[in-house]
């Protein structure tokens, strides 16, 4: 490294990767940052840099490197970091120390393992270090790939297992294995071995009775609230199953519940009928949340919750390997949680093995003029968020109106600009007559739903708070 480049890194301040320390009799100081940035994206700490980023250097010796070296001995488990003198002003120098993102996290420094946040390095909590520790070891011990006590091939369902390798042949995701023997290929799977099944076994072809008494975290739970909070139900359910049956019940209830939203295509005197949110984004969502969570949470579950204004899709866990909501919208490898489900759900053709599935359910709601979805991830469980772009009549209302009220409200959602009474007439799926749709009108404004701009055979009708341009 350069002067130059020194001064350019000085010059910016300090951050969640690079901090500055005047000298290496701070190096104690200095040393858990380095812990706090091994366990973090990696950064550098510049001796001989004042925190208000001038450049002063310092007196550097083969001794004063020796003592850096020494300290960051007591990292473990053990590092080797980039260690660089430039020489500055009058015989000084600046000493630089560069780690990468470690690769055995977590790093602690004299028993204590420390965080990035900012440009500060506070001690790490139990549950991240243990979190973080999890990561660590999850090539080799997860939940998913630990033997399942009890359970033998006829407690599976044999004919689902056969339908995922049919189904991966078709696809041309594997070659054909000559044989439908499912012992065999729950082995060619990875579902098996020393003869044991895994847990990732019942979790794929797990028959539901066994399920809900062993593994009752293998659960669905759907509802419909009225209005956009949780006081009022008005549908809830719960379902016990492996992923495919709980896939196929997640859709089903979608079909069955989500609401249709109406609109008129420009220039045309024609109506089209849509799902207020696409079902192929919603399908990634649930898939996503069936293959990711933490299977491990005796009481998790993937929930459906379907409000006026939202639909969220939540699974029991939380993101991994430094992935965050934002860094989900991005191009970014795939990291799946667990590996043995989510390779035969890619087989299956449910999931992709590119990391595309978030991005595909981004694609999905631009093209269907909805905003992106929102993932948060809070509270031990990670929502999918959709929201419509148009307008949806609240269930405490929608319940009191007749079947061509509500049609008028859906066909209005989609004419932000307004639709005149003769639109109104001919785009309706079923004719009225012009006086029935005025009193229908008339009551929906009453109801304070719509409004209207102009006079006569002129006024213009569009929803309340939407008003014309």
């Amino acid at each position: 490294m350069t002067r130059e480049q020194v001064e350019r890194l000085a010059g910016g301040g300090e951050t969640e990767v690079l901090e500055f320390k005047t000298t290496t009799g701070e190096r104690r100081e200095a040393t858990r940052t380095l812990c706090a940035m091994l366990n973090h994206r990696g950064g550098q700490v510049l001796f001989g840099v004042t925190p208000d980023g001038r450049m002063i250097g310092q007196q550097v010796s083969g001794h004063t490197v020796e003592e850096v070296a020494q300290t960051i001995k007591e990292i473990d488990p053990p590092v080797f970091p980039s260690v660089e003198r430039v020489p500055v002003n009058d015989g000084k120098e600046v000493l630089v120390v560069t780690v990468t993102q470690g690769q055995v996290r977590p790093y602690s420094y004299k028993g204590i393992a420390y965080r990035r946040v900012g440009n500060t390095s506070p001690a790490m909590s139990r549950d991240e270090y243990n979190q973080m520790l999890l990561e660590r070891l999850h090539g080799q011990q997860r939940w998913e790939n630990e033997p399942v006590s009890g359970w033998v091939i006829r407690d599976l369902d044999v004919t689902e297992i056969v339908r995922t390798i049919e189904e991966a042949v078709r696809r041309g995701r594997a070659d054909d294995p000559g044989t439908r023997d499912p012992e065999a290929l729950l082995r060619g799977f990875g579902l098996i071995r020393d003869g044991r099944l895994l847990h990732a076994a019942p979790v794929l072809f797990g028959r539901a009775e066994r399920l809900e008494a062993e593994l009752p975290q293998c659960l669905l739970r759907v509802a419909r609230f009225r209005g956009t909070d949780r006081t009022e139900f008005l549908d809830n359910r719960q379902f016990h199953g492996n992923v495919f049956d709980l896939l196929a019940r997640a859709e089903r209830f979608l079909r069955d519940t989500l609401p249709v939203a109406g609109r008129v295509l420009p220039g045309l005197f024609e109506r089209v009928d849509a799902p207020l949110y696409p079902p192929l984004a919603l399908r990634e969502a649930l898939a996503n949340a069936l293959c990711h969570r933490d299977y491990s949470i005796g009481g998790g579950s993937v929930a459906v919750a379907l409000y006026d204004d939202r639909l969220e899709v939540t699974s029991s866990g939380m993101l991994h390997f430094g992935l965050t909501a934002a860094a989900l919208f991005a191009p970014h490898e795939s990291l799946p949680w667990n590996p043995l489900v989510a390779r035969v759900l890619y087989r299956r053709g449910i999931i992709e093995s590119w990391g595309r599935g978030t991005l595909k359910m981004a694609e999905l709601t631009t093209q269907a003029g909805l905003p992106r979805p929102e993932i948060e991830d809070a509270g031990g469980c990670v929502t999918v968020r959709f929201r419509p772009s148009r307008y949806v009549a609240p269930q405490r209302i929608a319940r009191a109106l007749t079947a061509r009220q509500q049609s008028v409200l859906q066909l209005l959602s989609g004419a932000p600009d307004g639709l005149a009474l003769r639109r109104i007439v001919v785009a309706l799926p079923e004719r009225a007559p012009e006086w029935e749709l005025k009193t229908d009108l008339a009551l929906l404004k009453q109801l304070g739903l719509v409004e209207t701009t102009g006079h006569g055979r002129g006024a213009c009708w569009f929803l309340a708070g939407k008003p014309s341009a």
